[in-house]
């Protein structure tokens, strides 16, 4: 089935890069133009771009823009000394790569390319945030030597195996959903990660999240976890969204003081019971449970709201 989609995607993909050939054919290509030198700041959104090139009068710039155009190679960019942020987002790039210069690049985006491979950044030592989501990515590597990268985009793209992130201290926010991922695992060098994000994947148990003691956000929907666990060491927790599983009951959550927003709808919950075991959750404010057989209670409105009287939101729907 996996490989189905895969197939579809690639050959959307191809569709859409024919036609969008074709739209562009009797079209001449945009060239960059600097009209300013002392530019800070320059947004090529959506230009046709087809090539990086004529940057080299940019002395002072700190952000260069280039989304959605047709480029295909990272080039040219070797006298941009001074670049913080460089987005390149939507583009036909296949290759990371002629980025050595950059060294004071804080925040690179990638996303929504052509890319199989994570490479090329071995001078962005001070690399802060990494966006390379939507690509064909396969493996997790590459990146260990980011000591300074806060967050760590990889959503959308064909990983198995949750790997080589030793040496990423500071990262704060790991971004990997919808991937082929079977199991949550060598995260224990992440201790101050804040939010993790693993949902539409293919893992079955929540696990090996001991280490990760300032975890605030955990959103793991759209898997084929059975129940609730392994949240023994994450006091901090403020979300956590587990909707769109196989979930029968709310077990070990009651130690979660600090949870704000609970997402556990379209699971199989049908005991009120266990539904009661919230009561302890005094800091909740937002419950999702529709599309779970005990949401058609025709008084499931009002025994929610009897059982957790602070909820401010319940489902899509403000609590009085």
């Amino acid at each position: 089935m996996a490989n189905n989609e895969d197939n579809k995607s690639e050959g959307s993909a191809e569709v859409e890069e024919e036609n969008e050939n074709a739209n562009n054919e009797n079209e001449e290509p945009e060239k960059i133009l600097i009209i300013d030198p002392d530019s800070e700041e320059l947004d090529f959104n959506h230009s046709r771009l087809t090539k990086l090139e004529n940057l080299e009068p940019l002395r002072k710039i700190h952000r260069l823009c280039f989304t959605w155009n047709l480029i295909k190679k990272i080039e040219n960019l070797d006298t941009l000394t001074t670049l913080v942020e460089l987005e390149l987002r939507d583009n036909q790039i296949v290759t990371i790569e002629n980025l050595d210069a950059l060294v004071n690049l804080e925040l690179l985006d990638i996303s929504f390319n052509r890319i199989k491979k994570i490479e090329g950044l071995e001078n962005l030592g001070n690399l802060q945030k990494l966006f390379l989501s939507s690509n064909k990515i396969q493996s997790i590597e590459n990146v260990s030597h980011l000591k300074k990268l806060t967050t760590l985009e990889l959503g959308d793209n064909k990983i198995r195996q949750i790997v080589n992130l030793e040496g990423l201290e500071n990262l704060t926010s790991l971004f990997l959903g919808k991937n082929k991922i079977t199991k949550i695992e060598n995260l224990e060098h992440l201790q101050n990660l804040q939010l993790l994000s693993l949902q539409s994947n293919r893992i079955t148990k929540i696990e090996n999240l001991e280490e990760l003691k300032n975890l605030d956000q955990l959103y793991i929907s759209e898997n084929g976890i059975t129940c609730v666990e392994g949240l023994s060491n994450c006091p901090k927790l403020t979300t956590l969204d587990v909707a769109n599983n196989k979930i029968k009951k709310i077990t070990n959550v009651d130690h979660l003081e600090n949870l704000e927003e609970l997402w556990i709808n379209n699971n199989e919950i049908e005991e009120w019971t266990t539904v009661e075991n919230l009561a302890l959750n005094k800091k909740l404010q937002t419950v999702y449970l529709e599309h779970n057989p005990v949401a058609k209670d025709p008084n499931y409105r009002r025994k929610i709201k009897l059982l957790l009287p602070w909820l401010v939101q319940l489902d899509a729907t403000l609590c009085r």
